[in-house]
Formats: C-alpha cells, structure tokens, sequence
C-alpha cells in the first residue's frame, strides 16, 4: 500500500554543499514542523532573502518564519556557543523566534575538548591520512557517543550531573591532549562556568523531541525533514575514511529523530547542476583546470562554514544514482543550474574505467586511478536566473534536465536558478524520466 504521509525529508545527495538550505526554506511555507536530524556546526546552510543572506550551521532553515516550529533532533550533536551565537545573530537581524525552538534533550554536546582533540589528531595525521576536517569538534563528539562517554544536553542543563560528568571527561580528555599528543591541558572551572550559563539560555528549549513529533502527526501537521552534508559523507555509505561522524543520508532520519522514517511520504535528494567537494578525499570528476576554476568563481564555491575553497568538477551520474538507490530518493531538486550559463558545452560522468576496465558502479573504494568517461551535451548561452517555469529555459538548459531524470531514473520537481529564494521553479507536474539508462532498469 503506498505511503500517504505528507511529511517530507531533504537531503544531499553529494558531498555536501547542495543548497538545502535554500530549498527547505522555499518548502518550508508548506509545512508546520522543520526538523534537523544529524550533523553538527561543521555543516552550513545559506539562505538569500532580497538583500539579506542567512547562514545556518546547527539552526534548521525554516527558523526564518516566525509560524515554524523548528526542531533539532537527538542526532545533531549541539555546540551550545555556536547555537546561541546563531540565535543572537538572528536577533541582530530583527527575526525573534527563539522560541519557536526546540532541541532535543538527548542531542550529544560538543565541548572544548572536543575541539582541541579534533586540532590534535588532524596537525598529527601525515599528509596522506588527514580528513580535512571543519575543526569543530564534531568527530571527537560522535566518537564519545559511541564510547558511552557522552553528555547529552538533559545532562548539561542539570548542574550538579554536568559537573559530574565534566570532571570526569575533562582528566581523560586532557591525559590524551597531553601525553598523546603533547598538547595544551584545559582547565575545568573556566569551562565549567561558561558552559552552565549556555545551559541556563537553552534550558527552557530543551525537551522530548520524539514525543513532540509523534503528537504533531497526530495532530495533521506537515513534517519537513532536513539532513546535513550530503549522503556520499555517510559515515556509512559514503566514501570512507573521507566522509562525517553521522548518517547523512535518508537513512539518518529515523536514529536522528526517534520518529519512524516509514511514516515520511517523499524523499527528494539534491543535487546542483555539477559537482563539489570540500576537503580531503577522493573526488573522480575533479578538474584541476580553467574550467574547474570557472566552476568556482562563477558559483562562490567557498564553504559556509570554513570559508575554504570548494573543489569542482563535472556532474557525476555514478555517485548520483548511487545516492538515490541508498537514499530511496523519490525526486530531485536540481540547484545551481544557472552557474553553467555560457558554457559551450557540460559534460556527465556516466561511468568511470580503471586501467582500461569499466566499472559503471559505485565502488567501495574510489581508486586514485579512476577516470571518467564522460558524455557532453549542449550549453546554453542565454542567461536563465530571470525564468518562472520550465518553458523559460532554453531548449539545452531543458534538455540537460531530462538528461538528468532519464539516466538517474528519478523525476525533478524542482530547479534552482539563482541564489534568492524567488529563484526557483517548482515543477507541478513533475520532469519524469523517459526511456534512459536508469528508467530502462540498467543500474550503475
């Protein structure tokens, strides 16, 4: 029987850098509860309204109307002062909806050690074994949570337990940073007071999340879900060792939230037009040249969160039909179409050959050796930020998109053509794919 359910899930379904931020924001008028379930403050989401351009790392996207309410799920791991500089940049701003808010009281918190552990284990890694990290802590986080040494946010808000716990943690963390890698030690007291005063901001937000849901369903509400980064970084599923400490994927959802994912209805994956990675890691449509260059300036290809340059390629439809078959992505929203206005050319990966042999799918481990083979469609010249539908666009710029439904097998029910949130198409009925690769039941 197919699932009714109205709620929604968006994810990436690259390395990152999608632009989900932008498109939960356009959809989230649709919905009453926005939900984020995994990550932490090393993911970035920016959001352009008119003039003003929003940049969300731990804050789901629809924070920005003031009728949401905005949920951060027990899968985030939450580094108090940089949720609450978040919150404080908003109000600068005049958007006061704090109180729409509501964290998770199971959500693991990011501590300073944490951080420093991050700094020391990636200055320690030779030069072939660093990940290329945000640097905020987010790794060491996830790894005390798996290790059962964690502290939760109902931990942080009770004085006496977090004081507890601190100690505890802090003579361990500190006996690593020292005698492994020959660090600076913290002192507890220091963290120990500006720690209790983010509790004291956050305690009124912080409550059962799971339940909170459950009873939105119950009341007809529309759920919209938002991962972070994007599902080839599944620490699972992804390209590891290069990939986050979570579950980025669709997957992620269910553990994130405590909120069943058989009761979401629709997964749509994004994607933009071409391809980026931020990092280390293997990355098989990477150009190193004038036009990967071009990718770069013309997109603003600098991460939200670091400011580091993005590496850029073609559009990889390996890795794309790869993260909808582990994603059960149900369609697409293609971003950053308009960043190939002018070229003459774009080209696709379709399939990837090492030495001389084809492998058309995703492996396991991306080898330094792969090449591309890539197929070239037609550019556009005409400029298309200006287009409110489908039948604006140039004939190439359309039929790149029908490329891109046929051989992911995937419909497109949204396109991006400029960074406001007015720049957007909603396709109603959605691009279906025709006969392509995918849609013929041939799976790379």
């Amino acid at each position: 029987m197919p699932n009714q359910s109205k709620h929604l899930c968006v994810v990436g379904i690259q390395w990152g850098d999608e632009g989900k931020g932008k498109v939960v924001d356009v959809l989230s008028s649709e919905f009453d509860v926005v939900v984020r379930y995994q990550g932490g403050a090393n993911a970035g989401h920016t959001v352009k309204i008119g003039e003003k351009e929003y940049v969300f790392h731990l804050l789901p996207s629809g924070i920005l109307q003031a009728d949401k309410v905005c949920v951060i799920g027990n899968g985030v791991v939450i580094d108090p002062r940089a949720l609450i500089e978040e919150l404080d940049q908003l109000r600068k701003s005049g958007i006061e909806h704090e109180d729409n808010l509501w964290i998770s009281d199971r959500a693991h918190v990011v501590l300073p050690y944490h951080r420093a552990l991050d700094q020391a284990r990636e200055t320690a890694a030779s030069a072939g074994g660093k990940i290329g990290t945000t640097l905020r802590g987010i790794g060491p986080c996830y790894t005390d949570k798996a290790a059962r040494l964690g502290i939760r946010m109902i931990d942080l808000i009770d004085a006496e337990r977090f004081r507890t716990m601190l100690q505890r943690n802090l003579a361990l963390k500190n006996a690593e940073l020292s005698k492994v890698y020959g660090g600076q030690t913290l002192e507890f007291e220091p963290i120990l007071e500006e720690y209790l005063r983010y509790a004291d901001r956050l305690r009124p937000r912080v409550r059962d999340i799971s339940e909170l849901l459950l009873r939105a369903e119950r009341e007809g509400r529309r759920i919209l879900f938002e991962g972070a980064q994007g599902s080839l970084l599944d620490v699972d599923l992804g390209t590891y060792p290069y990939v986050t400490s979570s579950n980025t994927s669709f997957l992620g959802l269910g553990a994130g939230t405590g909120f069943s994912q058989r009761r979401v209805g629709t997964v749509l994956g994004i994607t933009k037009a071409y391809s980026t990675r931020v990092g280390e890691g293997p990355f098989p449509t990477e150009l190193k040249d004038a036009t990967g260059d071009r990718l770069r300036a013309i997109g603003n290809e600098f991460g939200a969160t670091t400011g580091r340059p993005r590496r850029c390629g073609w559009l990889d439809m390996v890795a794309i039909r790869y993260a909808v078959q582990l994603g059960d992505i149900d369609a697409l929203a293609i971003t950053k179409l308009d960043v190939l206005d002018g070229f003459e050319e774009v080209r696709v990966a379709m399939s990837y050959q090492l030495s001389g042999k084809p492998i058309e799918s995703f492996p396991t481990v991306l080898d330094p050796g792969l090449e591309p083979n890539y197929v070239a469609l037609p550019g556009w010249k005409k400029p298309i930020t200006d287009a409110k539908k489908l039948e604006d666009l140039p004939r190439p710029t359309r039929d790149y998109l029908q490329f891109i439904a046929d051989e992911s097998g995937c419909p497109i029910s949204m396109v991006s053509v400029g960074k406001d949130r007015s720049a957007t198409i909603q396709l109603r009925p959605w691009l279906e794919p025709g006969p392509g690769r995918a849609a013929r039941g041939v799976h790379a």
